[in-house]
């Protein structure tokens, strides 16, 4: 499996996702940070300009949820910042970042910084091609949009940037932080084709809708969104104004309203969203007899929809208890405020409504208000007007898009997927070629400064070690260390080892013997030593008890791999000589001697190589003996 780039590991998570995880996660946020510091008049002009720079390629777009917007915040310091949620239409965030980079190019002298509720999605797009030491970890306040450019702050001039650090950074070093030109096209090649781009994303229907329904969109047609926001997030509660439909369907003096087709523009994501969900018509809404008419089942959805968005908007308006009041109730839960008590008790209800009362005397009130009012009153304003359905009867309503494009998703997304395929082994290539190079050069390297370093040296000096300071009691270390001691009594833990072999052997033997009627050998030397008697046979008595445990030791590891993993004294120079019976060879093999010397210096070597130029336990041990290993150059890749 290929191994991501450190900018998608899953498990290194990103500090800007945690930070905006109070935001939708269908939302993007930007902002614009000037090189000089402006006074609130001058800010005020540039924001007009930016609004004005854009506006030719936003005027007829239609929006998922809202328009691209900018507001002066003054904190940090003076700067233009915006927020949009793009819901399931990714084109409106690709979008925003396409008219971010046309800003940074009308305006030069401007820095400016986007990002999701997923973090740095620019750098995330661009994964496969960002500098090795660039994570999630350390992304932050180095991604920037300046001069139609992405640039990324080096690591080497700022370790842990602050975002006033890298505002100065790009005024005096502009040119340092330039992301390399495979980021670029990446990037660029993701918001190729804008505005075109945005034009083919927009798809006109044909639909039957209520003559106030038509009216709305012919004077706004930006409100389709909303309405279409209306009936894919309908809950109980606001179906219940679709039942009635009093505001599009009875609201001239209760009389019924007549049926117009008209044509209707939305997004392609809008427009996936009407016809993917059943609705049941209301019965106070005029539907055709034939059933299957399409034109006349998606004006039903969308006047439905329009309806349900209208007396949500209009009952939140009127209670100002929008958004706004859903995060201050939020606060006052987090700090303690109803202090625990039960919902609907009377302490409760005493601090709710105090709560509620300060919240309308505050200006985030008459905020929410005006913001929850707007399309109600825009709307009210637009049926205020005397209409009638002559005048859309005269007008020709063209036929709907082709929607062919719904149904043929597939193949879209096989051509993505090759085209991120693609990037893959592209980066796996360069990355393997990259790793080939620097294990070559390594070795070379290596090979120079190991011809001076004699290798039997150090098998030299290790065995040193290993009789002068070290016994089977473990190594002796000098006297200011104050190491930890292990109570273990080896002389009585390897007596007990030797008669526990004894024992074994003596039933072994014992049990051949019998049948013979004899003795054996172990049988004498065990009697000898355990009454005393004769001593004189002692070293044979030890020389016995090691070739039984050898023995014992060599069947027990008989079925594994331990043996490959040393190096044999005959494993280069061993032949078979012609006439040895397959049991012999079996018995060399089986007792071929390891190579003791090449065994401590390869995994020396191999323990070494693994610290990767660190400080380590195989330095640390030859460093106490006085041997220092050539150092590799190439350490920590």
């Amino acid at each position: 499996m290929a191994t991501p780039p450190p900018f998608l590991n899953s498990n290194n998570p990103n500090p800007l996702t945690q930070a905006s995880s109070r935001l939708p996660e269908d939302t993007v946020i930007y902002s614009i940070y000037p090189d000089n510091p402006l006074s609130q008049d001058a800010l005020q002009s540039l924001h007009l300009q930016i609004l004005n720079a854009v506006s030719p390629f936003t005027t007829s777009y239609i929006w998922q949820h809202e328009p691209f917007t900018l507001s002066i915040a003054l904190h940090p310091f003076p700067h233009l910042k915006g927020h949009l949620r793009f819901g399931d239409n990714l084109n409106d965030e690709w979008f925003t970042v396409f008219l971010l980079f046309r800003v940074s190019v009308a305006f030069p002298s401007v820095s400016i910084q986007v990002h999701d509720s997923d973090g740095e999605f620019l750098l995330i797009e661009a994964a496969y091609h960002l500098p090795r030491w660039l994570n999630p970890e350390n992304s932050q306040n180095r991604a920037f949009i300046r001069r139609g450019k992405l640039h990324i702050i080096p690591q080497s001039a700022l370790p842990n940037p602050t975002l006033t650090e890298s505002l100065n950074f790009l005024i005096e070093n502009e040119q340092a932080a330039v992301a390399p030109d495979s980021v670029q096209y990446v990037i660029q090649n993701r918001i190729a084709g804008y505005p075109e781009k945005a034009k083919l994303n927009t798809h006109s229907v044909r639909v039957r809708v209520p003559v106030s329904v038509a009216r709305v969109f012919k004077h706004a047609p930006s409100l389709i969104s909303l309405a279409v926001e209306g009936f894919y997030d309908r809950d109980m509660d606001s179906m219940k104004h679709a039942a009635k439909m009093e505001r599009f369907l009875k609201g001239r003096k209760g009389g019924e309203e007549e049926m117009v087709t008209v044509t209707v523009k939305m997004s392609r994501a809008m427009y996936a969203q009407l016809m993917q969900q059943r609705f049941q018509a209301p019965k106070c809404y005029p539907m055709p007899a034939k059933k299957g008419d399409l034109e006349a089942e998606l004006g039903m959805k969308i006047a439905c929809g329009l309806e349900m968005m209208y007396q949500e908007k209009k009952k939140e308006g009127e209670e100002g208890k929008g958004s706004g009041w859903k995060k201050y109730k939020e606060s006052l839960e987090k700090s303690g405020y109803f202090k625990g008590l039960v919902p609907g008790s009377n302490e409760y209800t005493r601090l709710m409504e105090n709560a509620e009362e300060y919240y309308k005397n505050s200006s985030l009130f008459s905020k929410t208000r005006e913001m929850l009012n707007a399309p109600v009153r825009q709307i009210d304003e637009i049926l205020s007007l005397p209409y009638s359905a002559d005048e859309f009867k005269n007008e020709d309503a063209p036929p709907s898009d082709d929607d062919s494009w719904l149904y043929s998703g597939e193949d879209e997304l096989n051509s993505a997927l090759q085209d991120r395929q693609k990037e893959i082994e592209l980066y796996e290539l360069k990355r393997e070629k990259k790793k080939s190079k620097e294990q070559k050069d390594t070795g070379a390297s290596s090979s120079l400064k190991g011809e001076d370093f004699d290798l039997s040296e150090l098998v030299k000096t290790m065995q040193g070690f290993m009789h002068k300071m070290s016994s089977y009691e473990g190594a002796e270390v000098h006297n200011d260390r104050d190491p930890k001691e292990v109570e273990l009594d080896v002389e009585r833990f390897m007596k007990d080892v030797e008669s526990v072999m004894k024992y074994q052997g003596d039933e072994n033997v014992t049990r051949d013997m019998d049948d013979d009627g004899g003795s054996s050998d172990m049988d004498f030397a065990a009697d000898e030593s355990e009454d005393g008697s004769d001593m004189s046979d002692h070293e044979d008595g030890e020389d016995s008890f090691m070739h039984s445990y050898s023995d014992v030791m060599n069947n027990e590891l008989k079925s594994t791999t331990l043996k490959k993993s040393f190096v044999h004294a005959n494993e280069q120079t061993s032949v078979k000589n012609e006439g040895t019976s397959n049991a012999t060879e079996d018995m060399d093999e089986e007792f071929s001697p390891v190579d003791v010397d090449v065994n401590l210096v390869k995994n020396l070597l191999d323990s070494f190589a693994c610290q990767q130029g660190l400080p380590g336990p195989t330095s640390n041990l030859l460093g106490l003996m006085g041997v220092n290993l050539p150092k590799d150059d190439n350490k920590g890749k």
